[in-house]
């Protein structure tokens, strides 16, 4: 009987397999001491630093370790909860806190964050955290720290290397109380500005939605334009100032014309939105100019119109007619007139089926005394929109000449009453 045969064996010395979930163990300090002994090599210079941390990335583990990467790089050792250094012992003085509060210095450390983050894609996001981290923790660093953070903070956010939506971090209650906000903010966009400029600043905030947020760097009581105003014209932040007021004005003006448009849908008396209207404009220090633009807007939306151009004219005029005398309370001034005629030729030519309608619509407020023969005239003249010029300018040539004939009129009969 045939044996049954052996299949052949591999012999030799078997090797244990190392676990694939097996992780490397979290050693921070190691890290850090192979970090700040490259600084200590390289010393201040910051030319040196960013080929040091250039090369480096390549032998290290950045990914794993970026906070304490950047511990390292803005306060020289790793931060224990608080911003304190975790080792005193362990530290380097080729760092943000430790350099020169100026300017220049923190143009030239903004750099090797950004040679670095632009090297390293990755370290983006580890890079924001940890900036996000150090604005909670600025009542644990030093006033010269503090201000040579905010430095360095305004410069990368000019420059993109961070988003604006880390000075969320600014508005923690406590950081707010004791006035730290504020203070890091006026170095923070004094270095912000003088990289861009303030409709930079603007644009970077509205991104973010935090274009209206910037009271909030000051307890509720003192949450007023006057006080913010104040604090940073005196800080030397004068178009910080004015652009944050100029953000409340804008929302008093949408407020406005929201509620404008609730009372006129409810059929609220005119003269109840009349003196709504003249409170808004005190209280939030609004022209009359800009009250009849929201005022003209608000009075053509809250009517669905006719498409039928033949029928839309007739329409118009019985509709305005009807809203004349809340119009007229707000054209006491010839500017405020010649706002209205911007606007009225800009809807006619914006749109369609209005655009036979204009010298109706011009002629029918010179009746009812919204609009009265100088502006008319100087509109006609020369203050009038490049939008349908030729049209507008067409169909109001008859009453401009009647409105100077009866202007000459009446300076013939005053000559001769004299």
């Amino acid at each position: 009987m045939n044996q049954k045969q052996q299949k052949p064996t591999l012999s030799g010395q078997r090797f244990k397999t190392r676990k694939r979930d097996e992780k490397e163990r979290f050693d921070p300090t190691q890290f850090q001491d192979c970090i700040i002994q490259g600084l200590t090599e390289t010393g201040t210079d910051l030319e040196a630093v960013a080929k040091f941390l250039d090369a480096s990335g390549a032998k290290l583990d950045y990914r794993r370790y970026a906070e304490t990467l950047f511990d390292i790089l803005v306060a020289g050792g790793m931060l224990a909860p608080g911003g304190t250094l975790a080792d005193d012992m362990t530290r380097t003085d080729v760092c943000v806190f430790a350099a020169q509060e100026d300017l220049e210095t923190m143009q030239a450390f903004a750099q090797v964050f950004n040679k670095l983050i632009r090297r390293y894609k990755y370290l983006e996001k580890g890079f924001e955290d940890e900036v996000k981290k150090l604005l909670l923790f600025l009542k644990g660093f030093s006033e010269s720290e503090r201000n040579k953070l905010a430095m360095l903070t305004g410069i990368l956010l000019a420059n993109g290397t961070l988003n604006a939506s880390i000075l969320n971090s600014l508005y923690n209650e406590n950081l707010v109380k004791e006035g730290v906000s504020a203070a890091f903010a006026v170095k923070l966009f004094k270095s912000w500005i003088n990289e861009k400029d303030i409709n930079a600043v603007a644009v970077s905030l509205r991104k973010v939605n935090m274009d209206n947020r910037l009271m909030e760097l000051f307890p509720a009581n003192k949450q007023s334009v006057e006080h913010f105003s104040k604090y940073f014209t005196e800080a030397g932040l004068k178009e910080l100032s004015e652009y944050v007021r100029n953000q409340q004005t804008i929302g008093a003006r949408k407020e406005l014309q929201k509620e404008l448009q609730e009372q006129m849908s409810r059929g609220d008396p005119f003269k109840d939105i009349i003196l709504y209207v003249k409170e808004e404009m005190k209280k939030n220090n609004i022209s009359e100019q800009t009250v009849i633009a929201i005022i003209w807007s608000s009075v053509m939306s809250t009517v669905e119109w006719n498409k039928k151009e033949e029928l839309v004219a007739e329409q118009a005029i019985k509709h305005l007619k009807q809203y004349s005398p809340l119009l007229a309370a707000f054209t006491t001034q010839g500017q405020s007139e010649l706002t209205l005629l911007l606007k009225i030729q800009e809807y006619c030519y914006d749109n369609i089926h209005f655009m036979k309608a204009f010298q109706k619509i011009v002629v029918l407020f010179y009746k009812a005394e919204v609009l009265s023969e100088e502006p008319i005239l100087k509109w006609y003249k020369d203050a009038h929109l490049a939008k349908g010029k030729s049209v507008f300018l067409e169909q109001m040539k008859k009453f401009v000449e009647w409105l100077k004939n009866a202007e000459e009129e009446s300076e013939s009969e005053a000559e001769e009453g004299d």
